[in-house]
């Protein structure tokens, strides 16, 4: 496979950045600015890694303009470094080309509708009036139960569940292990045992979505569980029935929202927090690792719960401290109360 290059011209002209050195320099490859050899590109974003740039062996760096003059070597000026080079990166990343056709592993439904240029892997099955649209990639191993769509230019990588009644946009792309549709957690207790709740609807998922490796994403127990466009999950997510997350969210990993929450638009919740069920969070949150949204969140901005990490031992005298939290307010109140 022949990898690409471009000039450092060629770069600055196709996404608008000030050049500073050489323009013939040529790129053949992306690296961090410390592992980063001759010919390849680099970024600075972080402060925190400014003391790598002087002894950095790229041969173009993206950075800001205030870090400009210390650059060893030819710049490309951007406002945002990180998006800058993700662009660039993007550039270099070269993806096998899947060829059009159905395996002849693969068990499709007679009802089912295949696009004539979608790619379909071996030991795929899909089932029946499922349909998989325009230029998708379903990698090997794929399960599509009934009812399912998969939308223009999506690609399911491999080993991907879509249970029942899934929908997904134009341009999705699901990682291995992902299962999306099964079942919600819907119970109800009869007499001590417990009777499950039928769960009849779907899953409704936004153009230029991206699912994460193991996450599961539960359809509806009677309206749909939906993605706007554009979310982006990371892996080992759990998404509960009915839950809605906003246009342009994203969620990292680990992280969970329990059934019917609805999270706004251009929220980020960090690693392993958890959003409670029936709870409304509004556009533009942040909720930082390890967090759990106890109630709903009206107003943008960053919220976090829990507490630091500190040795055992003080840990252990803080935590016993805790249980006597309430007899302090009270004494405190009642002493207010006597002044």
């Amino acid at each position: 496979m022949t990898l690409p290059t471009y000039t450092a011209r060629a770069l600055a002209d196709r996404f608008g950045l000030e050049l500073r050195g050489d323009p013939d320099l040529r790129i053949e490859g992306v690296a961090t600015l410390g592992r980063a050899e001759p010919g390849q590109l680099a970024f600075l974003a972080n402060t925190r890694y400014r003391g790598q740039l002087a002894d950095s062996q790229a041969s173009l760096v993206v950075l800001r303009l205030e870090d400009a003059d210390a650059a060893p070597g030819a710049a490309l000026i951007a406002k945002d470094p990180y998006t800058a080079f993700a662009k660039m990166a993007a550039l270099f990343d070269s993806k096998p080309v899947r060829a059009p056709g159905i395996h002849p592993s693969a068990v499709i439904d007679p009802s089912a509708r295949v696009a004539a240029d979608a790619h379909v892997g071996p030991f795929v099955t899909v089932g029946a009036r499922s349909v998989i649209g325009d230029g998708c990639v379903i990698g090997p191993g794929c399960v599509i139960g009934d009812d399912c769509t998969v939308g223009e230019g999506s690609e399911l990588i491999a080993r991907i569940t879509l249970v029942t009644r899934v929908r997904l946009g134009r341009r999705v792309l699901v990682h291995p292990g992902a299962v999306i549709g099964a079942d919600g957690f819907g119970l109800a207790m009869d007499s001590g045992h417990w009777i499950k709740v039928p769960q009849l609807g779907g899953v409704v998922i936004g153009d230029d979505c991206e699912i994460g490796a193991n996450t599961t994403i539960d359809r509806g127990a009677l309206d749909d569980t939906v993605l706007e466009e554009d979310v982006r999950l990371d892996n080992q997510i759990q998404i509960g029935h009915n839950v809605r997350i906003g246009a342009h969210t994203a969620m990292a990993g680990c992280s969970a929202a329990a059934g019917s929450a609805r999270i706004g638009r251009y929220c980020l919740i960090g690693g392993a927090a958890g959003v409670l069920g029936h709870l409304e969070i509004c556009d533009r949150v942040v909720i930082t690792a390890m967090s759990l949204v106890t109630s709903s969140i009206t107003e943008p901005g960053e919220y976090s719960s829990g507490t630091p990490l500190t040795d055992n031992r003080t840990w252990r005298k803080n935590a016993a401290r805790f249980k006597q939290l309430d007899a302090l307010a009270r004494r405190v109140l009642a002493a207010d109360k006597e002044s």
